[in-house]
């Protein structure tokens, strides 16, 4: 189903939070199952981050409270109508002392459209490394997407300026409607939500909301240092992009309503097929998350 209007841009998170409104229902197919509705894009198929934040949402409900989740792994096997519903059954594989396995598969028109297993452990003490958070400018300096696009009209400019929930502001530039910056296989991303998100019941499900968040905003851009060292740009005539599988790892807890620096990095292109990963820091420099997405990448001739 292509979306018929747009949506008048307002700079709010309602859309995240929206996205990850699940609904219990009766499960056919694994252990307990849950709906939830893509949200609105300009675009013919829906948003990649709407399924993983969605299938990580359903799967922290199916554990125990002592428990969080810290890796999971997906494949996006169909592309999914925007404004629809999404069924997703989770399968309980496993719940050990300290470990909890889960798989969760998605369905639309009958049909498996995406597919992710995730792990989650019960925290403990131990030793702590991370690597050096790279060197940012103040996300305050640099240009949000609505000031980027503010001379641009369109569905995708409005889309990209105010749709997505998110504040994100690119060093060394966007890549839009053209490519900012030198044709490199690296750039990084200031993020922050539009809103305060709420503070769930307890800090076991606050932390959760903000794992959801990163796993749903961490899709948006993880293709872009591809695009970014071949020249391209998200309006380069006859590209096409798909999320093809995903892996995430969540490291310690942070707040996605406070500025996150999103570093990412090209690692290889071929056969019409691009591998980027991506780290979330804090602004203390913390290690939040790290990301690893395939994605086709083809450009007509």
């Amino acid at each position: 189903m292509t979306p018929t209007k747009t949506v008048t841009p307002a700079m709010t998170s309602e859309t995240f939070l929206r996205a990850i409104d699940l609904t219990a229902v009766p499960a056919d197919v694994f252990d307990e199952a849950y709906e939830a509705d893509t949200q609105y894009v300009p675009w013919p198929k829906a948003y990649g981050g709407d399924m993983v934040a969605q299938a990580a949402a359903a799967m922290m409900r199916s554990v125990d409270a002592d428990r969080q989740l810290h890796s999971m792994h997906s494949y996006f096997m169909r592309p999914v109508d925007v404004g629809s519903t999404v069924r997703y059954e989770v399968e309980r594989l496993r719940d050990g002392r300290g470990y909890s396995t889960r798989t969760v598969r998605g369905f639309q028109n009958g049909k498996a459209v995406y597919a992710a297993m995730g792990s989650f452990q019960v925290p403990e003490d131990g030793p702590d490394f991370q690597p050096q958070a790279p060197a940012a400018v103040d996300p305050q300096s640099l240009r949000s997407a609505a000031q980027v696009l503010e001379r641009t009209a369109g569905p995708a400019a409005e889309y990209w300026a105010a749709g997505r929930s998110f504040d994100m502001r690119h060093i060394p530039g966007p890549v839009y409607i053209a490519l900012e910056g030198a044709p490199v296989p690296q750039q990084a991303i200031w993020i922050k939500a539009f809103d305060s998100l709420p503070d769930g019941p307890d800090p076991r499900a606050t932390a959760d909301l903000h794992r959801t968040a990163l796993a749903y905003v961490c899709d948006y851009t993880i293709l872009e240092p591809l695009l970014r060292v071949h020249g391209l740009h998200w309006s380069s005539p006859g590209l096409a992009t798909a999320s093809l599988d995903h892996s995430m790892w969540f490291h310690r807890d942070g707040r996605a309503d406070e500025w996150v620096l999103y570093a990412q990095d090209a690692v290889s292109g071929q056969s019409n097929r691009g591998l980027a990963t991506g780290r979330f820091f804090d602004r203390q420099g913390r290690l939040l998350a790290t990301v690893a997405q395939e994605g086709m990448i083809r450009v007509a001739s």
